[in-house]
């Protein structure tokens, strides 16, 4: 055997031990930990104690075993033979890497292990572990052992008429099973058979029933969480019921005349019938301004519908006239779409010379789609797009006529006055001195400057007379003494920079134009200041190109609508008859809660479970009674209130289960209220402010 085969066989030795022993150290607290989770959380926590434990061994075993490598076995045969003179070692060399001396060395190593072979590596002995371990699990495992674990027996509904809250006898057994499914006709689905008694279905399906029990029954139902009940009628061995289904529903099969067990929920998921999704292709804006020439406004639409569309209608709407004097005059065009009875595409060209259009007017147009639904069929309608005959300039808008609000100041217009200036000083240059003329120029230049700081705010830019003093930096300034003054605090709390966000203001489009704009300004400004008005001036007219397609942008539209004052009652004018009028003074009164029931029973669950805790079971079934009771009064429960019914049997089948009570939890978070919204406090003022409002009241006293 040569030194490399005695070093691994000491080396698999020293491994099947040290992992003996981590198996007998750890099996007994595996066993109690498996126990103690069986007992506390059933088959679930026992899976999931298992694994854990298995992971942790496998870790433990992985990371102590490999430790015991070729170097632990050198060292531990220079500690335990020292005949060996500590230059074990040489043993792991290959011979060629040794010098003449070593592979002296390393022969008689070899010739002293074959002489005497070491038997026993190991240096650990876990006696006192092993003795700790056993008893440690042993212990726990007869404490999980002697704990009640809690059963699993079916609780009944426990509404009345049904029957009580205790364990009993077990009732027929269901050997037979089918649910038919004969959706609407309008959908197009074909009927259907289940096998199982959960489905998912359209609104509109009706379901029948085929079920075989064993023993027969005397008597059974179907019984829904709106406790709405359906009697199960035998035909030839066979319970068959029928019934039409509109919204999801949990349900259960249950027997009169005895003592049965009731079976488990069954979920009817019911999928209503969505209406048509309208989607504008033509045009691509909101608003269009009519142009020149134009006599035709192009449409175009796409509708879809997840069963069917029905028939489509355009809504024209003529608003004609200003202020109290609009009149509005409607008309409704049937539409025939393309495509096929989902997916379908309306395009129509409307013509404008049939409205007799005049400046001044708004076209609305709305597109309305129904599906084939029945007997009430879904229907939507789309956006309103305007078409606008813009006013003449300068006509008077009053207050309600067709809105045009204008988001822009004013002073946007001075832009006109700067060419102004510039060709009237153009026309008199011959009159003018040179200097003259150079001067007259830079102060358009200066309005130029102003005009196009004032738009630069407007993009997020600093005034450049703030840039002047090196980037704001207040911190150089002289200390001042004594209290606060107006000044002081004005530089505190007035100062008010630029913010980038200002530009926000505008979409994208129009910060583009007005981008344009602030460059054909500085053009212009470069070219004033150098007293040449000539080259200055196409600039400013580009500029305010700019600013009218900024300013067209910049205006929101509102569809016109006629005058409709509510009607005066005049036989109660001058009788002082004031019933129906709430008083002034009276107190306001707190807002119904009807979501307590959920509040309530979210209380209770996040509270502390205790198996003692006989209140606090009781408290726990009312709050669940409640909650059921409040489902059942709405009108159409949701998947959501369906899943908090699932939840709420679970828990009444197991009180104990604390996975049961967190489902529950869960389902109940999407029904739980959204609170109010809370003002949030005003951060303070600070040493100076306070210091100032100090000042204030100390001004006040006499």
């Amino acid at each position: 055997m040569t030194a490399l085969d005695l070093f691994e066989e000491l080396k698999r030795t020293a491994r099947r031990r040290r992992a003996a022993s981590i198996v007998a150290l750890s099996l007994p607290l595996v066993i109690a930990s498996c126990a103690l989770a069986w007992r506390l959380g059933g088959r679930p926590g026992l899976a999931l104690m298992l694994t854990a434990d298995t992971a942790l061994a496998a870790w433990l075993l992985v990371h102590f075993v490999r430790r015991l490598d070729d170097a632990w076995v050198s060292r531990q045969l220079d500690r335990r033979r020292p005949d060996l003179e500590d230059s074990s070692s040489l043993l792991l060399l290959e011979p060629q890497a040794l010098s003449g001396v070593q592979r002296l060395q390393r022969q008689r190593l070899e010739q002293r292990l074959r002489a005497r072979k070491p038997q026993d590596l190991r240096n650990w002995r876990p006696a006192y572990g092993l003795v700790v371990s056993w008893v440690l699990g042993a212990a726990v495992t007869a404490a999980a052992l002697l704990i009640s674990h809690h059963g699993h027996e079916m609780a009944p509904q426990g509404e009345p008429g049904d029957i009580a809250r205790r364990p009993s006898a077990v009732g027929p057994r269901l050997i037979e099973q089918r649910l038919d499914i004969e959706p609407p006709a309008y959908t197009g689905l074909p009927a259907r058979s289940e096998a199982r008694l959960d489905a998912k279905l359209p609104a509109g399906s009706t379901l029948q029933w085929r079920l075989r029990f064993q023993p027969q029954p005397p008597s059974a139902e179907l019984v829904f969480h709106d406790q709405v009940r359906i009697p199960l009628v035998l035909e030839d061995g066979v319970w068959t019921a029928r019934h039409t289904i509109e919204w999801s529903a949990l349900y259960r099969v249950t027997f009169k005349g005895a003592s049965w067990t009731p079976a488990p929920l069954h979920r009817l998921e019911v999928t209503p019938d969505q209406p048509p999704v309208i989607r504008i292709v033509a045009p691509g804006q909101p608003v269009t301004l009519l142009q020149a020439g134009q006599h035709q406004w192009p449409l175009a639409f796409e509708a879809s519908d997840d069963y069917g569309l029905g028939p489509a209608k355009l809504q024209v709407t003529l608003a004609k006239g200003a202020g109290e004097q609009v009149s509005v005059t409607d008309r409704t065009i049937l539409l025939r779409g393309k495509g096929d009875g989902q997916l379908r595409s309306y395009v129509y060209p409307l013509d404008l010379q049939s409205l007799r259009l005049s400046a001044g007017d708004d076209v609305i147009v709305h597109l309305s789609v129904a599906d084939n639904r029945s007997p009430t069929p879904n229907s939507s309608r789309s956006t309103g797009l305007i078409l606008r005959w813009p006013a003449v300039q300068g006509e008077p808008s009053t207050g309600l006529e067709g809105i045009v609000q204008r988001t822009m100041p004013a002073f946007f217009r001075s832009q006109r006055q700067v060419i102004i200036d510039s060709e009237a000083l153009l026309a008199q240059r011959g009159t003018m001195t040179p200097e003259r003329f150079a001067s007259q120029s830079d102060l358009i230049g200066v309005d130029q400057r102003m005009l196009r700081m004032r738009y630069g705010q407007f993009m997020g830019q600093e005034t450049e007379e703030a840039g002047d003093h090196g980037e704001h930096d207040h911190q150089d300034e002289p200390p001042r003494t004594g209290g606060p003054d107006v000044d002081t605090l004005l530089q505190a709390f007035g100062h008010v920079h630029d913010l980038p966000e200002a530009a926000t203001l505008l979409d994208r489009d129009t910060r583009a134009l007005l981008k344009q704009a602030l460059d054909e300004m500085w053009q212009a400004e470069l070219h004033l200041r150098q007293g040449q008005p000539e080259i200055a001036l196409p600039y400013e007219y580009r500029a305010l190109d700019r600013i009218k397609q900024v300013q067209q942008a910049s205006r929101i539209y509102l569809a016109r609508v006629g005058l409709e004052l509510p009607p005066i009652d005049s036989a109660r004018r001058l009788t002082g008859n004031a019933s129906g009028m709430r008083d002034r003074q009276d107190a306001l009164l707190a807002a119904a809660d009807g979501s307590r029931p959920v509040i309530s029973l979210w209380e209770i669950l996040a509270g502390p479970v205790h198996a003692d805790d006989s209140g606090g079971q009781a408290r726990l079934e009312s709050a669940l009674d409640d909650l059921s009771q409040w489902i059942r009064g709405q009108q159409a429960a949701g998947s959501d209130a369906i899943a908090v019914l699932m939840a709420i049997d679970a828990l009444r089948r197991d009180p104990r289960c604390v996975a049961c009570r967190k489902s529950l939890e869960t389902a109940l978070w999407p029904l739980l209220p959204v609170p109010a919204a809370v003002p949030s406090r005003r951060p303070g003022d600070g040493v100076s402010g306070d210091a100032y409002l100090d000042a204030l009241v100390q001004g006040q006293k006499p």
